[in-house]
């Protein structure tokens, strides 16, 4: 099981949308981060290895859990590595993104859509999976204390 952060270049908020309801921050994702999700759930379909636990997307970031199917005969996870899914992800949600702007209907990036590596930790134990998701849960209501808020 791993967890899973990749952050937009520069921290540019292009994913969610941020309103507030009552005294708490309510992120949504805007057009950028529901094709961001779209393809995030055809991960599984082009690695049929692997889950996603659960997952957030927020305005500069998304948050993930993977699990990885692994050969119980070998100990190894089968099929290709996290870095390789992981870029696939970023330049599905790349092209997609070219395509919108194209069409007028998102704003141009500067560059690129997707900082050059990713974060990741493997998750070890049920107490590490439960802290994790809580984490992934709480984390649009702790957006108001992120450094790169607003």
């Amino acid at each position: 099981m791993y967890f899973v952060t990749v952050c937009t270049q520069n921290r540019a908020n292009l994913l969610a949308d941020v309103e507030t309801v009552g005294a708490d921050p309510c992120v949504r994702p805007n057009t950028a981060g529901l094709m961001v999700e779209r393809v995030l759930n055809k991960l599984c379909s082009k690695y049929q290895n692997i889950k996603i636990d659960c997952y957030c997307i927020m305005p500069n970031h998304i948050h993930f859990i993977l699990f990885i199917h692994t050969d119980a005969s070998t100990g190894g996870h089968m099929g290709p590595p996290l870095q390789e899914m992981v870029q696939w992800l970023k330049t599905q949600t790349t092209n997609e993104y070219i395509k919108l702007v194209k069409n007028g209907v998102l704003k141009p990036f500067d560059k690129h859509v997707w900082q050059r590596s990713f974060y990741e930790h493997v998750i070890r134990n049920e107490n590490d999976l439960y802290e994790t998701r809580r984490y992934i849960e709480g984390n649009p209501v702790n957006w108001i204390k992120d450094k790169y808020y607003g």
